[in-house]
């Protein structure tokens, strides 16, 4: 890479492999009249594939050591804006409009970019590349050992899918797991804050029961009571046993 050196702090692991990079655009469903916001833009490698449809592209890069690859790419195509700042403390207005968020995200801030994607009303789509291991979270059905807070927030949001498995040895430095690129059309924006508490607290202790989570989460417990046996589930029933729509009438139903 030119000499560059990795930050292992930043998760700085590079794609280049051009047809997975435009396979990637592709499953992003990005046109010429789209906006896109890109989190992570690195040396430039997803950011020209996306630049080169047309499309309106904001790239955001942590790292200003990437400048010298960045800025080229920003003088050649006149529809990408690139700013070097962290994308979690930056001011919503620096976006404009409904936009396409596509990203080859930083293992250890996926989490948190996802859910700020999610809970922004004016995101269409995502399309990430994350962690295997994660994008199996993001797509679990109730009742696996991989359905938690991540799975039911995605679902809640949308429906998530995995597009494309992506092998360590694509990456430059390649990291030590497989990757995988989730697509997740967004029909339902802006989770709620209710919701989002409740479906934390009912995974905050795996091993123990619904009731007990919520309970020790300080939610009334003749309201959980009467909240499970409307939905027709067991008292002793647990977490990850309830779909997403069941976690939506549960909040209502024990915030009230």
């Amino acid at each position: 890479m030119n000499g560059f050196k990795h930050s292992h702090s930043l998760g700085q692991n590079f794609l280049t492999d051009k047809n997975l990079l435009s396979a990637i655009v592709a499953d992003a469903g990005v046109t010429a009249s789209d906006t896109v916001v890109e989190v992570g833009a690195g040396q430039g490698a997803l950011t020209r594939p996306l630049a080169e449809t047309g499309a309106r592209v904001i790239a955001f890069e942590i790292d200003t050591r990437l400048e010298e690859y960045l800025r080229p790419l920003e003088e050649k195509y006149p529809n990408l804006t690139v700013i070097f700042g962290d994308f979690m403390k930056s001011a919503p207005e620096l976006i404009s409009g409904r936009f396409k968020a596509v990203a080859n995200l930083p293992y250890y801030i996926t989490t948190p970019v996802l859910f700020r994607f999610l809970d922004d009303e004016r995101c269409d789509s995502v399309t990430v590349m994350v962690q295997k291991e994660v994008a199996e979270r993001i797509v679990a059905s109730p009742g696996g050992k991989d359905y938690g807070v991540l799975s039911v927030s995605c679902n809640l949001a949308g429906k998530p899918k995995i597009t494309r498995i992506v092998g360590r040895q694509m990456f430059t430095p390649p990291p030590n797991v497989d990757s995988a690129v989730v697509h997740i059309d967004v029909e339902n924006p802006a989770r709620s804050e209710k919701v989002s508490a409740v479906v934390k607290s009912a995974f905050a202790m795996r091993r123990k029961t619904l009731y007990n989570c919520l309970s020790s989460a300080g939610y009334d417990k003749a309201k959980i009571t009467s909240a499970l046996a409307t939905l027709g589930l067991d008292p002793s029933v647990r977490g990850e046993r309830l779909t997403p729509e069941q976690f939506v009438k549960l909040a209502e139903m024990i915030t009230n």
